[in-house]
C-alpha cells in the first residue's frame, strides 16, 4: 500500500505524504477496514505514525520509510515505541530512505553516536529482520557506518540474509564479513574510501554462503590489488557480482584479461557481472597506447561482448580508462572527456567531465541526448568549475526538445 506523493520540481523529486484530506479519508474510513489485508507499507516518515495507528496490520512484514533521519530512529526505535510490537516481531523487511546529510568535511554527525542511534536501534529492535536498505537521496549521502572501533558484537545479526548500506572503508566491510551477519545472502555496499591499511587482521575464510556482492566506490583507490581482489576470491559460491570502482597508480590499464585471470576464474558459480571500472595511469614509452577498440576486444575475447570503453590521453604523461557493462548500470560517471560512446546512459544522474577543449553549444546537445536524467554536470575545463546542472537550464531546455 502507497502512502506517498511525488511532487517533481526544478531540482529534484520531493517525496510527501499524500493530500491531508485523502489521508484522513484513508485512515479514518478505509485503513481500519482493510488492515488485516496490508502486507506492505510503503510511508513518509512524518505520517508514519498518523498511518500505523490507524490499525493493527496483524499481516504487516515489509515497510519502506521515505525521509528517514536520525530523529525518526530515535523517537520510534526503541523499546518505548508504541509500534514495538509490529517493528520488533512482524517486520522482516525494512527499506530507509535516509535524508540524512553527513558532510565528510567537518564531520558534525559523530559516528559513534550514529551507529548507536541508529544502525544499533534498527538491529535491537526488529528481531525478525531479514532484509535491511539504506539508501541516500541524490543530494546528499548520509552518515555510513563505521564498526572498526567499536566492539566485536557490535552490528550482528542472525537473521539478516540481504544488506544495502554506505559503509566508510573496506575494514568495515571485512568487519561484517568476519561473522556478524552468518545468513547474509547479498550484500550491497557502498563504500567511502579503499586504502592500504594492513594493520588490522581479518578473517580470511571462505565467504561460501554469499550470492550476490555489489561493491561500489567512487573515490580512488590504488589497494585494488592488495584489498579487493583478495576478497573476490573468498566468495567462492557467488553468482552476480556488481562492481563500481576507480582505480590509480597502476602500471597499465585494467582489461578483460584481468578481472578474467583474478575474478571470474575464481568464481565457478558467477552468472552475472555488471561492472564499471576506471583505470588513471601513468603513460610513458613502455605502456601500450590501446584505442577503444583495443579495450573492448579484451573484453570480446573472454566472452563478455556487451561492453563498452572510451580511453582518454589527457596530458602528455596521464591517460584514463573507462570500460563498463551494457547497458550502463550506475547513476555517476567521471572524468569523462568529450568524447564518449554514443550510447544512452539511462541512470546516469551525476557527470563529471573534463577536457581541455572548449566546450560548445554542440556538446551540450550531445551529452543532454546521452544522458537524459542528468541533474548535477561538473566540468572541468581548464580550471575546475562546480555547477549544478539547472545553470544550463535555458540550453537544456531547448536541447531536450531536439
Amino acid at each position: 500500500l502507497n502512502m506517498i506523493s511525488k511532487s517533481s520540481t526544478d531540482d529534484d523529486d520531493d517525496i510527501c505524504s499524500i493530500d491531508d484530506r485523502i489521508l484522513d479519508r484513508f485512515c479514518i474510513d478505509i485503513l481500519p477496514k482493510i488492515h488485516n489485508n496490508v502486507k506492505h507499507l510503503i510511508l513518509e516518515s512524518m505520517s508514519m505514525e498518523y498511518i500505523l495507528l490507524a490499525g493493527n496490520y496483524p499481516n504487516l512484514t515489509s515497510l519502506k520509510l521515505f525521509n528517514f533521519g536520525q530523529h525518526i530512529a530515535l523517537n520510534y526505535f526503541t523499546d518505548k515505541s508504541i509500534f514495538q510490537y509490529i517493528f520488533k516481531y512482524q517486520i522482516r523487511e525494512l527499506i530507509l530512505e535516509n535524508n540524512d546529510n553527513y558532510d565528510y568535511a567537518d564531520e558534525r554527525i559523530l559516528p559513534k553516536e550514529y551507529n548507536k542511534n541508529v544502525y544499533l536501534s534498527i538491529l535491537t529492535l526488529f528481531e525478525n529482520l531479514q532484509s535491511l536498505s539504506i539508501v541516500g537521496s541524490f543530494t546528499s549521502s548520509y552518515p555510513p557506518l563505521s564498526i572498526v572501533d567499536l566492539p566485536s558484537t557490535t552490528f550482528c545479526s542472525s537473521t539478516l540474509t540481504k544488506l544495502s548500506i554506505n559503509l566508510r572503508s573496506l575494514d568495515d566491510c571485512l568487519y561484517l564479513l568476519d561473522g556478524h551477519l552468518k545468513q547474509l545472502t547479498t550484500f550491497i555496499v557502498q563504500i567511502r574510501y579503499i586504502d592500504n591499511n594492513l594493520s588490522i587482521i581479518h578473517n580470511t575464510d571462505n565467504l561460501s554462503y554469499l550470492k550476490c556482492f555489489s561493491l561500489t566506490c567512487y573515490n580512488l583507490t590504488n589497494a585494488y590489488n592488495n584489498r579487493v581482489i583478495p576478497l573476490f576470491r573468498r566468495m567462492i559460491n557467488l553468482e552476480k557480482l556488481t562492481l563500481y570502482i576507480r582505480l590509480t597508480d597502476r602500471p597499465r590499464f585494467v582489461d578483460g584479461t584481468h578481472p578474467h585471470k583474478e575474478i571470474l576464474m575464481h568464481m565457478s558459480k558467477l552468472h552475472t557481472f555488471i561492472f564499471y571500472i576506471s583505470t588513471m595511469i601513468q603513460i610513458n614509452d613502455l605502456v601500450p597506447r590501446l584505442s577503444d577498440d583495443d579495450l573492448e576486444q579484451t573484453f570480446k575475447n573472454i566472452g563478455y561482448y556487451q561492453t563498452s570503453s572510451t580511453v582518454n590521453y589527457c596530458r602528455r604523461s596521464k591517460a584514463i580508462s573507462h570500460v563498463f557493462s551494457l547497458p550502463f548500470a550506475f547513476d555517476r560517471l567521471e572524468m569523462i572527456t568529450n568524447r564518449f560512446p554514443t550510447i544512452i546512459f539511462h541512470n546516469v544522474t551525476y557527470l563529471m567531465v573534463f577536457d581541455k577543449i572548449q566546450f560548445k553549444h554542440e556538446s551540450f546537445i550531445r551529452i543532454a541526448k546521452a544522458f537524459p536524467l542528468l541533474k548535477h554536470f561538473p566540468i572541468f575545463n581548464g580550471m575546475l568549475l562546480l555547477m549544478n546542472f539547472d545553470k544550463y537550464e535555458a540550453d537544456y531546455n531547448r536541447i531536450i526538445q531536439f
